[in-house]
């Protein structure tokens, strides 16, 4: 009797991410048996993840599951789960903008999507908000297309460029744009009061100005990682704000069932500081304002696709923290995000009150495609 089983797999870089996509065919009906064969898969819990394909780092610990859609407005079904690397858990509780660019490359590499040159629009049913991606994907020879000028801060290279509209995921997990009703809400925290911003697109997230709570902006991910009292205060911060747009019942739940999301963030107005990765300065007329963005407890070493949605339309919505760190905020729809590891843009506008439009670039590229062997039982 074989001890193992093969599952096909597909290892997938999507944005500034690196994911695991299997098929949902490919993977036991039940939720706990299928839970258990993808934590096996990733080799969690570990903190290497060494009997496993997980990369034992938060960006590189994300499953993406993808079948046949059950939405009449999509082609595919698409489920993100953020794999614990160190406890036997998968948050399922919100999206991965970054994985979301590889799901129109996979869909159509798999032959989910036909082909149609040279851009194959692909629209995504996202499970876990129940939301409508468009990602916009380009085609050659019935594939997706990998190579291209498109240059992402955060991944070496170039590659073809893939725009991802998130402009139908406002409310995703709340149902509302502003959970709270208000663009500004004040918490009571180990350090005093604090101002907050909480917005739905795509994720949830919460805003907090980076001189609040003792930053600049411009700190690098090992300030902010090497900082225990700071990253205490972002998760407490994060926790307040997952109970009061009711995503858990008290702080104790919000962190242990759903570390990551809602995502918090803290901003600050444009200034000079240092790409971590090259050692380069951005120059403050390089970016509208600065912004840090947590995930799962850390510093996210770029920044995140959804928390990007996010914040281009929080920027856009008056009263907001981000709306008040880029003074001509009104004169453009592009916004230019410095994150640590360079610059983010994002198209976004409202009308008649509506997001329209939360739109950015990404590239993907597919690394691995065979068999992941799995014990039996």
């Amino acid at each position: 009797m074989n001890e193992m089983q093969r599952i096909p797999c597909v290892i997938l870089r999507g944005g500034t991410s690196k994911g695991i996509y299997l098929k949902a065919n490919h993977l036991p009906q039940d939720k706990e048996q299928r839970d258990n064969m993808i934590l096996e898969i990733f080799g969690s819990p570990d903190v290497r993840q060494i009997d496993g394909l997980g990369g034992a780092d938060p960006l590189a610990s994300k499953v993406a599951i993808i079948g046949p859609s059950s939405h009449p407005d999509a082609n595919v079904d698409y489920t993100f789960g953020q794999v614990s690397i160190n406890d036997h858990y998968i948050d399922y509780s919100g999206n991965c903008g970054n994985i979301s660019s590889g799901v129109g490359p996979f869909a159509i590499d798999e032959g989910f999507v036909a082909a149609t040159e040279p851009t194959t629009t692909v629209r995504i049913h996202n499970t876990n908000t129940g939301k409508i991606l468009i990602a916009e994907v380009p085609t050659e020879n019935g594939r997706a297309k990998v190579t291209g000028d498109c240059k992402i801060d955060g991944v070496p290279g170039t590659g073809a460029k893939i725009m991802m509209d998130f402009s139908g995921t406002a409310g995703s997990v709340t149902n509302k744009l502003l959970p709270t009703g208000k663009p500004v809400d004040t918490i009571q925290t180990s350090v005093g009061q604090l101002e907050i911003s909480i917005v739905d697109v795509s994720n949830p997230c919460v805003f907090v100005r980076a001189k609040d709570v003792g930053m600049t902006g411009r700190e690098t991910p090992q300030e902010i990682n090497g900082d225990p009292k700071l990253l205490a205060l972002m998760e407490e911060i994060r926790a307040q704000a997952t109970v009061m747009i009711g995503m858990a019942p008290d702080i104790a739940t919000a962190t242990a069932k759903s570390p990551a999301f809602p995502m918090v963030a803290f901003v600050a107005p444009a200034a000079d500081y240092i790409d971590f990765t090259t050692g380069k300065t951005i120059k403050k007329d390089q970016v509208d304002f600065l912004s840090r963005m947590m995930f799962m407890q850390v510093l996210h070493k770029t920044y995140p696709g959804t928390g990007t949605a996010c914040t281009g339309a929080a920027a856009k919505i008056p009263g907001t923290i981000v709306h008040e760190a880029i003074p001509h905020i009104e004169s453009i729809d592009i916004i230019r995000i410095g994150h640590p590891a360079g610059v983010i843009e994002i198209e976004a506008a409202f009308e008649n009150g509506n997001l329209s439009r939360a739109a950015f670039a990404r590239t993907a590229r597919r690394i691995l495609e065979g068999y992941v062997f799995v014990r039996n039982g």
